[in-house]
């Protein structure tokens, strides 16, 4: 576990943006044998691993060197997570202060990013076409106001998304332009960048704390947890029953209604790819699917003990007592009782305990990337994922052996249990 947890914090710091995080399975995959090949060029079809990543997605997958059962098992997850994502004219100066304009990515908890340094990751483009990805150190910060000032404060924080969200990273430079630090710390002429994508990543590295350092808090472990979880089981698995995937897509925090994202074209694109290079026809394809599975891993919620009112009474997860299994009558994930005996099976192969989690009635629930694909693909599909507190806040919590579990589980699941 300890192990596990190493990997994971190493993974998030490498992972600021969707686009270092695809960036970053890819190169560990190609690190343990896959090959990367390109939408562009046609796939290879001998036994083996191969990887794609398109802007902030990747997939994976592993043709077995075996006679197999035509079908898949996939593992989904997402690459984004909910912060702030830089205005394509930035900078501004006010009262002698330097600032960042920035708009709202998802659902963050704002407050959460208030007097915490961040800097800025994502991808720059050139005038050529040449994508470059880039992370800053510390550069800015969102100063909450003084209760001297607003006494207010203690009562209820009140927070304007376009007059209080608005960063400093400068005072008394009123010719400072943000995006011209941006390239230069990539090396690049800042006149030659055309296009940028970059968001705000919190730079405090993840940590374990509490009584025998059993809890693990960390930027974006949703959903970089099941990335890591994904890729790491996914390696492993070298021999598997059928055609292993990981597709980890960007854009849920908002949706998943792009190309990258689940709602898009790009995990059935490959599908019938593979189907294509291996030769199958149409019904083969069809009856592949059809025996196919997909877990959909993403982070749900721990009880909090100062809220327990908003849990359901009989259904409170806690940390380091296993991966959960998400239910909900509305299909806001996609588990059904086939689904959950398939989880269910692996992590009893793997040791691995589980949790159920279904939202109080009462309590408006969240989705997953597992719906999506369901309705687009038509594979069966279970929602997994790690129990958190405070997600979508600027720094998440979980227990120390969850992310090992939920990895374990997915070996299993990977290997046909």
């Amino acid at each position: 576990m300890a192990s596990h947890l190493d990997g994971l914090a190493s993974f998030v710091t490498a992972s600021p943006s969707s686009f270092h995080a695809a960036r970053a399975t890819a190169d560990r995959l190609v690190d343990a044998g896959f090959v990367e090949v390109s939408e562009t060029a046609p796939f290879g079809v001998r036994p083996g691993g191969y990887v794609l990543v398109r802007d902030g997605s990747v997939i994976a997958w592993r043709i077995p060197g075996r006679p197999v059962d035509a079908a898949f098992r996939i593992v989904g997850a997402h690459t984004d997570s909910p912060g702030f994502k830089l205005k394509p004219r930035p900078t501004s100066s006010f009262l002698g202060w330097q600032q960042a304009g920035m708009e709202v990515y998802g659902g963050p908890l704002p407050n959460s990013w208030l007097d915490r340094e961040f800097g800025l990751a994502g991808r720059l483009v050139t005038g050529a076409g040449e994508t470059v990805l880039v992370a800053t150190g510390p550069l800015l910060r969102i100063p909450q106001v003084a209760p001297h000032l607003d006494r207010s404060v203690h009562e209820k924080l009140v927070l304007d998304r376009q007059q209080h969200l608005h960063p400093v990273f400068a005072v008394g430079h009123p010719e400072a332009d943000l995006l011209a630090v941006v390239a230069d710390l990539a090396g690049l002429d800042p006149g030659d960048v055309l296009g940028h994508d970059l968001v705000a990543f919190v730079t405090e590295p993840p940590a374990t704390f509490g009584l025998d350092a059993e809890l693990f808090a960390s930027p974006r472990l949703d959903d970089l947890a099941s990335v890591h979880a994904g890729l790491t089981a996914i390696a492993a698995v070298t021999d598997p029953a059928a055609i292993t995937m990981l597709a980890c897509f960007d854009h849920e925090e908002v949706g998943s209604a792009s190309a990258t994202g689940a709602s898009g074209p790009l995990l059935e694109s490959v599908l019938g790819r593979i189907a294509d290079v291996l030769g199958w026809d149409a019904q083969t394809a069809a009856a592949a699917r059809a025996r196919s599975v997909l877990v959909s891993a993403d982070a749900g919620h721990a009880v909090h003990p100062n809220y327990p009112q908003l849990h359901d009474p009989d259904h409170r997860p806690l940390p380091n007592a296993g991966p959960l299994i998400k239910f909900n009558a509305n299909q806001r994930y996609a588990t059904d009782a086939m689904g959950e005996a398939i989880w269910r099976r692996a992590c009893a192969e793997a040791g691995v305990p589980t949790q159920d989690f279904v939202s109080n009635n009462a309590v408006p629930c969240g989705s997953t990337i597992g719906p999506l694909s369901a309705t687009r693909l038509g594979i069966r599909t279970v929602d997994v994922g790690i129990p958190l507190l405070s997600m979508h806040s600027a720094r998440e919590l979980c227990g120390v052996r969850d992310p090992g579990w939920l990895a374990a589980g997915m070996r299993a699941f990977y290997a046909g249990a």
